[in-house]
């Protein structure tokens, strides 16, 4: 497995609380070179300090950007991605951050609705500034638990027209999307946020015309499922047998256990992680693998073992 290259040096330059959860990175290259452009919806992928790859949204304005801006939630069942950023990337901490990238491009419309929920307002709010900077119509629905949860909350409120929704919590407060998605517009939707959030957009708007509503899921696959067993796995080149715990990817495992790895997404998704499969049946988990190649690879982020144990070549 090789080490990507178009890697970038940089170093957290400020760093600021937002919430009690949420925290505000900035990052400046190293060696002050230029940064890629990048547009908004666009994110990052960040070795955090634990070695996590883990990937965060845009902030800032991406035409000719001196640094880049992100900010973070610590998550209650964090694995090792945003808690050591809040703990550990402090200022003047070293990182290693791949270029950006998009698959949440804004498109040409005649107006939009952006849906933020929680720490998914970060590629929304990266939208609202762009789409009012250029005096474009839309409308910002942003549903958090409470205010004193919300990142933003004054720059979204001043948003003319901006809902910012607080459900304390509950159900019967959850915000009712149904006025927004009764009749088709001529707008281009984008929702950002939890699990709950995106499967209620989608189930509200499903007679609207496909390609006008997107969605940005930074956590495609489940990695640890309840029902997930501990295994053991022998990387073949030397020989070395790790446990893999049943709360633990196998990618987390060799980590731990100090074998080189190679990842970028670590959900799934990107087949940066993509080892082959010397024995064994595995369980597949990934959205990258095709059929035919099943039985020969593994994405070792998010897959394990279907029985038994397994041997993989790194």
């Amino acid at each position: 497995m090789e080490v990507p290259e178009q890697r970038m040096s940089m170093k957290v330059i400020a760093r600021k609380d937002l919430t009690p959860e949420i925290c505000e990175f900035t990052l400046a290259p190293q060696n002050d070179g230029e940064l890629p452009a990048f547009t908004p919806g666009a994110h990052i992928t960040i070795e955090t300090p634990s070695g996590a790859m883990r990937r965060y949204s845009l902030l800032n304005d991406g035409g000719a950007p001196a640094e880049y801006v992100i900010a973070i939630k610590r998550e209650t069942n964090s694995r090792g991605g945003s808690s050591s950023m809040h703990d550990d990337a402090t200022v003047g901490t070293e990182l290693q951050v791949e270029p950006p990238e998009n698959e949440f491009e804004l498109v040409g419309a005649s107006k939009y609705l952006l849906i933020a929920g929680g720490i998914g307002v970060t590629p929304i709010l990266s939208m609202a500034r762009k789409l009012t900077a250029e005096g474009k119509p839309f409308k910002l629905v942003y549903c958090t638990r409470s205010a004193a949860e919300t990142a933003y909350l004054e720059e979204c409120k001043a948003f003319p027209g901006a809902i910012v929704h607080h459900d304390e919590g509950s159900l019967d407060r959850f915000y009712d999307f149904w006025d927004h998605f009764e009749e088709p517009g001529t707008e281009h939707v984008y929702c950002c946020g939890p699990a709950p959030l995106m499967e209620e957009i989608k189930a509200v708007s499903g007679h609207w015309p496909e390609g006008r509503v997107h969605f940005e899921d930074f956590n495609a696959v489940a990695v640890v499922r309840e029902d997930d067993v501990p295994f053991k796995v022998t990387v073949s080149g030397s020989g070395h047998t790790i446990e893999v715990p049943a709360d633990r990817s196998i990618l987390e495992a060799l980590r731990d256990a100090g074998e080189p790895t190679v990842s970028s997404c670590e959900s799934g998704t990107c087949g940066t992680c993509k080892c082959r499969l010397v024995e064994g049946e595995a369980d597949h988990r990934d959205l990258v693998l095709m059929d035919e190649e099943k039985n020969d690879y593994i994405m070792i982020c998010v897959s394990r073992a279907k029985t038994g144990d397994l041997v993989i070549d790194l």
